[in-house]
This record gives C-alpha cells, sequence and structure tokens, in this order.
C-alpha cells in the first residue's frame, strides 16, 4: 500500500523485518519441543536457543540480507534459514528440521493476521464510539427522511448515526470471528499427514504460540480462512462506503445538512476559492472499492490444485497487508470525519420545512382506513389534497379537514394530531432505548 495511505501502526505488522521475526519465532518454537524431546542435543540446544535469542533482540535477521541471498537461491525460506545460520552458526542445522515452507510461511501469515486484525478491531472501535456521540447529540433533532432520494417521512438526525453505529457493531462482530477463523497454524509437512512428528507434538507447539492446530491440512493451511477474514475487511468496507455515500449527499449545495471539517489554511478547489469538497467521504468510498476487489482475489486462492499449488501466494502476498492497511486507514480517517464532522442545523430544518405537512400522509391513509374507508379510496382522498397542497392551493391539513370523503371519517382534531412531529417521532426515544441496551448486552457477551 502506498504510504499516503498507510499508518505506521499497521505497517509495522507487515514490515519485511517483522515477518522475518515471526519465521524465527516459529522456527525456534519448533526447536524447543524437539529439544525437550532430545531431538537435539542439549548444548547444541544452548547455542541454538542463545543464538536464536539474541538475533531477535537484535530485530532478526537483515531483510537485505535475505533479499542478497534470494536473489541466488530463488527461495525465500532458504535464504531466510542461510541468513539465520550465518549469524547462529553450526546449530542452526536444527533450524528448519522437519518443516515445509509452508509450515513457516502459513503459522507466521496466521500470527501477523492476528495482530493486523488487533488493530482493525481498535479502529471499528474508535468509529463505534464517535457514531455513538453524534447519534446521542442529535437524537432530537427531526430531519427530512428520504427514499429514491425524494423526500419520504420525518426521521430523527441522530437515527442516522445511531443506525450506522449498530452496523459497524455487526462488522466488529464479522471481524472477530474472522480473525479466531485465522488463528490456526500447521506444522505437519509437505502433504499435511505429519510424516516427522505427531499432531500432538504439532498441538504443543502451536499452542504456545498462541494458535490451534488445523485438523485437516494439505501443505497449507485451507483457503476458506483467509478467504472469510478478507471478505469480512471488504463487508467492513462496505460500511464505511454506507456511511460515506450519505454524507457525501448531505455535503451538496442543494441539501447542505452536514459539513466535514475544515482546518484552518486548507484549500477546496485549486481553481474555485469558494468551495468545501467532501474529501474524506469520497476517498472513503474509493477505499471500499478496492477492498471488495482483495476479497475476490482472495476467494480465487480457495480451490487449489491438489495439495497445494503456489497460485495463492503472490494474491496474499499483496492483498493481505494492503487491505488491512488501507481498512485500517479507512477506519481512522472515518472516525475523524465523524468526530468533525458539522451538522448544519438551520438547514435540516429548512429542508424538512419545504415539503410541508405532506410527510404525513401515510398516517392519514391508514387512520381512514381503520376507521371504515377503504384502502383505494383513503389512498385517492389523500393524495388528492397532497396533490392540492404541492400545487400550492392550500396548507395540506386544511385540504384534508375541508375534504368530504375524509371529514366522514376523521375530525380535525384527529388531523392535527396525526399531522405533527411529535406523534411521528413518538417512538424514536424508544428505538434508541432498545438499541443501546442491545449494544450493552452483545458486549457483555
Amino acid at each position: 500500500m502506498i504510504e499516503r495511505y498507510t499508518r505506521k501502526e499497521m505497517a509495522a505488522v507487515w514490515s519485511e523485518r517483522r515477518k522475518y521475526q515471526i519465521w524465527l519465532e516459529v522456527e525456534l518454537a519448533v526447536c524447543r519441543e524437539l529439544a525437550a524431546e532430545g531431538v537435539i542435543p542439549r548444548k547444541e540446544w544452548r547455542e541454538l536457543s542463545q543464538g536464536g535469542r539474541v538475533l531477535l533482540e537484535k530485530g532478526g535477521v537483515d531483510p537485505r540480507r535475505v533479499a542478497e541471498l534470494e536473489a541466488t537461491l530463488r527461495h525465500d525460506v532458504i535464504a531466510f534459514t542461510t541468513a539465520v545460520a550465518e549469524k547462529v552458526g553450526p546449530s542452526s542445522r536444527f533450524v528448519h528440521f522437519g518443516l515445509t515452507s509452508s509450515d513457516v510461511i502459513d503459522t507466521s501469515f496466521a500470527l501477523a493476521t492476528v495482530q493486523a486484525g488487533k488493530l482493525l478491531l481498535e479502529g471499528v472501535d474508535a468509529v463505534v464510539t464517535e457514531l455513538a456521540k453524534k447519534a446521542k447529540a442529535h437524537q432530537k433533532l427531526p430531519t427530512l427522511g428520504r427514499s429514491h432520494g425524494i423526500a419520504a417521512e420525518p426521521t430523527a438526525f441522530g437515527l442516522k448515526f445511531l443506525g450506522w453505529a449498530c452496523e459497524f457493531q455487526r462488522a466488529r462482530a464479522r471481524l472477530e470471528r474472522a480473525v479466531a477463523g485465522m488463528k490456526f497454524g500447521k506444522l505437519s509437512g509437505a502433504v499435511g499427514v505429519n510424516a516427522h512428528w505427531s499432531p500432538d507434538f504439532e498441538e504443543r507447539v502451536l499452542s504456545k504460540l498462541g494458535l490451534s492446530r488445523e485438523p485437516v491440512s494439505t501443505q497449507v493451511i485451507p483457503r476458506d480462512r483467509y478467504a472469510e477474514f478478507m471478505w469480512a475487511v471488504s463487508s467492513c468496507g462496505n460500511s464505511v462506503e454506507r456511511v460515506a455515500v450519505e454524507l457525501r449527499h448531505l455535503q451538496r449545495t442543494e441539501v447542505a445538512e452536514v459539513m466535514e471539517g475544515f482546518s484552518k489554511g486548507q484549500k477546496g478547489s485549486s481553481a474555485m476559492p469558494h468551495k468545501r469538497n467532501p474529501i474524506s467521504a469520497e476517498n472513503l468510498t474509493g477505499c471500499a472499492r478496492l477492498l471488495r476487489g482483495y476479497a475476490s482475489a482472495c476467494a480465487e486462492n480457495v480451490a487449489l490444485w491438489h495439495e497445494r499449488d503456489i497460485s495463492h501466494s503472490s494474491v496474499e502476498r499483496v492483498a493481505f497487508p494492503d487491505a488491512t492497511i488501507l481498512l485500517d486507514y479507512a477506519l481512522h480517517r472515518l472516525a475523524n470525519l465523524i468526530q468533525g464532522l458539522v451538522v448544519r442545523r438551520e438547514n435540516v430544518e429548512r429542508n424538512l420545512r419545504a415539503p410541508g405537512d405532506t410527510l404525513y400522509s401515510g398516517h392519514f391513509l391508514l387512520e381512514l382506513v381503520k376507521e371504515g374507508a377503504s384502502r383505494e379510496e383513503a389512498y385517492y382522498w389523500v393524495q388528492e389534497c397532497a396533490i392540492a397542497a404541492v400545487e400550492g392551493k392550500g396548507r395540506f391539513l386544511d385540504l384534508l379537514k375541508a375534504h368530504e370523503g375524509v371529514g366522514r371519517y376523521l375530525g380535525a382534531a384527529a388531523i392535527d394530531r396525526l399531522g405533527s412531529l411529535k406523534h411521528q417521532l413518538r417512538h424514536v426515544d424508544r428505538i434508541f432505548q432498545k438499541a443501546t441496551s442491545e449494544s450493552r448486552g452483545r458486549a457483555r457477551r
């Protein structure tokens, strides 16, 4: 991922140096168990253990040296073990004992992905926190609801943020499940049959690394786990885009209900000094598009030939670092966007007033049906009054009160009650109460 969209915390997880550190940790974990079983003589284990520890304390093998060796050897794992041998000495002959390359690569990849997942979960939490604050701040603010881009019924502005917060809590749950699904390693050898040691040995080593043993592996861990993780990442990106698209709409000149934070000295358009463009929301829409592409590529990796081919490798080397770095960036940018978002209450109120009382038409339709009118005639009467109001022939509620058909079923007091924000939004507080209590319940579980 390009530096522009990279936070240093996530970049560190996928750095070449960190990759080789994890590889060495896996190799040493295997050697430790081999020493416990007496396969590695005690004296050599002391030398190997000390040499490995010192090497880790110094940051592991130098990625530049591995690259130099790989240029000749054309094999990254052999280049790595050669670089380790140069630093550790003769006892390194037991490094990579009984392992195939994918034992090290897949197990280490699982550890790195779990670290990346932890950062992503922290990012989601930051988004939820900011959304919850905005939801509470605007819980009582009535706003124009829209469907198909057309004025629908009034809603509460805070419900936008509350709904998004709930969605990101679901995204968090999906990410948690996907991270848990990645907490599997394998040390089962070239075709997964534990030819060099038992599944129990494998399980002991992996448990000390914080991983579970893949129940049935081939040369690699099954890639449905990887596809599920990337789907969860992509799905979280979809949620980012849902927020971004709505905020882009609400910033349009004709709507102008919100505005992205604008720092001192910031410029909008290079050609038009008056402009303040929705650059963060638009950027986040683009990030989501990329994330969906990574999910598709990883889905293609599930069906590998026989016990394993290498077609998945190039995809994963790019997709996992890029996607997790990009989502990490997007989550933090979204949290900052929400935190600095300005809600322009005067424009929210202006847009709500514009369609007039016709926004309550659905209440009158249902009430007329309840009082005995057929649905067909009730719809016709209400629509007739609404069209007349839109054409400037009177106020919608007054037209309803004067309508002969409506008047047979509804009195003026009922019409005033049904055509009010108080009636329309009477359950909003309960929606908030239930959503927040359910959220707390999930958090406790």
